[in-house]
C-alpha cells in the first residue's frame, strides 16, 4: 500500500527542506516526481535545484528538458510520471495525482499559509476516505520532524 505522508513545515521553508529530502532519496535509489502548483514555481525549484548547495546539485529535469524518462528527479506541473517514480513529492496545492502507482506520497504545506493548510487537511480527508492511513509529521524547532498523528 502506498505511504502517505503530510510534512508542516513550520521553521524552514519548502526551499531549505526539499533539496534534503530529494537527497535522501537518490541515496536510497529512488526516483522522484515533484509536482508544483505552477510553471513559475516549477522553474523556481529547476533552478533551486541546480543551486542550493555550492558543493553538490540535483540531477532532474522538466518537461524543457527532454528525456523525461532518464531524469532521476522530474519536476512538473501535471500528475505525469514520465521517469517512472516510486515517490512522488506535492508542494503546492495542485491536480490530485492517483497515489496507488507509487510507494510514497509526500504531501509538504507550508503551515503560515491558511491555504496550504486547508488544502493539506482536504487531501487528508481524501487518502484517509480512498483507504490510506497517511501520517503527519511537524517540523521541529530544530528543522527535524516530529510525527504526530
Amino acid at each position: 500500500m502506498t505511504e502517505v505522508l503530510f510534512y508542516h513545515l513550520m521553521h524552514r521553508p519548502l526551499e531549505a527542506v526539499l533539496p534534503g529530502l530529494l537527497e535522501k532519496c537518490l541515496e536510497r535509489g529512488w526516483r522522484v516526481v515533484v509536482q508544483a502548483g505552477s510553471d513559475e514555481h516549477c522553474a523556481a525549484l529547476d533552478a533551486l535545484l541546480w543551486t542550493y548547495r555550492d558543493d553538490a546539485f540535483l540531477p532532474h529535469g522538466t518537461a524543457s528538458d527532454g528525456r523525461a524518462a532518464e531524469q532521476p528527479i522530474y519536476l512538473t506541473v501535471h500528475a505525469d510520471n514520465p521517469n517512472a517514480a516510486t515517490v512522488r513529492f506535492i508542494v503546492d496545492p495542485a491536480v490530485q495525482s492517483e497515489l496507488s502507482p507509487y510507494d510514497r506520497v509526500v504531501y509538504l504545506f507550508d503551515g503560515h499559509d491558511p491555504a496550504a493548510v486547508a488544502d493539506a487537511r482536504e487531501r487528508w480527508k481524501e487518502a484517509k476516505a480512498a483507504g490510506y492511513e497517511p501520517t503527519y509529521w511537524q517540523q521541529s524547532d530544530r528543522g527535524g520532524w516530529e510525527r504526530k498523528a
